[in-house]
């Protein structure tokens, strides 16, 4: 089968194709026939850590394509039914997936609306539900509202009854995420947002707020918190991985910060997540009130170009490849 592998040369990432033999299941696992992938901007991005790829791995983190063989002990799935999945090694034309993480396809989405919904929109849940608390009638704020997850907060919010303010460094984009849903909109860089986050919230502050640019916008989203406001650091689209911290402040209103990343967690970690997701979101892309984002679909083979155009930053959402 042909499928992508990344690794870092010179401080960069790079997609390289490679034939490989189908996989079979293992015990717990179903395979899948690929029909599209989603690209997320954590896994090019050699300068985090947590994503180095110095030895050459199986690229692709999320999917959605047809159950072709099950593993031993799996029930719940069929040869043929649509699933939607976060597994490694997605860039291929089949690949294993553990059935903790899959999911049915709602059957109003399309291949590649699908492949756009798994990694965002469980880091989305994580972020403003499940650690976030997020509620109907709070505000939240999204710090680089335009990416992936950026998006799939706002909609996942904006589901839930809040009201959401969201940040870019582009007019256009601002527009684009008003026409989604977008309540406030704030043009800035950095974290030259409170001022106006606290002005929308009459001064009391967001309940919680989603940092997706990084170091540059954290003390911002930290001065927008309301008494026990909740911090997601969730990406690093600015590439400042350091950021001092104003303790007072953060004693004072009693603030909680916590990350969320998928590389420390373990499988039943992994489970939890996706099962509250199933259960408080899915219903939302069943009925239409949620539909996936997806910028622009690449071809399979382009899957390199597909990277260059999310390293532009100029999407909306998601960017997909879909399989021949």
């Amino acid at each position: 089968m042909k499928a992508f592998w990344i690794q870092t040369e010179l401080g960069k990432t790079v997609l390289k194709p490679r034939d490989l033999p189908i996989p079979q299941p293992k015990r717990g696992e179903i395979v899948v026939r690929t029909r599209a992938a989603s690209l997320n901007r954590g896994e090019l991005l050699a300068a985090i850590g947590l994503h180095s790829a110095e030895e050459p791995r199986p690229a692709g983190g999320d999917g959605a394509g047809e159950v072709t063989a099950l593993g031993e002990g799996v029930s719940g799935f069929r040869p043929g039914e649509r699933v939607m999945f976060r597994a490694r090694g997605t860039f291929a034309e089949y690949v294993s997936v553990l059935v903790e993480q899959a999911v049915p396809v709602p059957e109003r989405l399309s291949w590649e609306e699908a492949a756009a919904v798994p990694v965002v929109f469980v880091t989305a849940y994580e972020s403003v539900r499940q650690f976030g608390k997020l509620k109907k009638g709070n505000w939240l704020l999204v710090a680089g509202a335009s990416s992936g997850v950026g998006v799939a907060c706002m909609q996942l919010a904006k589901y839930l009854g809040a009201t959401v303010i969201g940040t870019s460094g582009s007019r256009e984009k601002l527009e684009r995420l008003k026409a989604l849903g977008l309540d406030v909109g704030i043009l800035c860089r950095g974290s030259e947002f409170t001022e106006q986050a606290l002005a929308v919230t009459d001064g009391k502050g967001v309940q919680v707020a989603a940092n997706l640019v990084g170091g540059t916008a954290f003390s911002g989203c930290l001065q927008s918190l309301a008494n026990q406001g909740r911090l997601a650091v969730v990406g690093y689209l600015d590439g400042v991985m350091k950021s001092e911290i104003d303790l007072e402040l953060v004693h004072g209103k009693r603030l909680q910060i916590f990350g969320v990343s998928n590389s420390y967690l373990t499988a039943a970690e992994r489970g939890r997540a996706m099962r509250g997701f199933v259960k408080e979101c899915l219903p939302g892309f069943m009925d239409g009130s949620i539909v996936p984002v997806v910028d622009r679909v690449f071809p399979f083979k382009d899957l390199p170009a597909a990277k260059a155009y999310v390293e532009t930053n100029a999407q909306i959402g998601k960017v997909v490849v879909s399989m021949p």
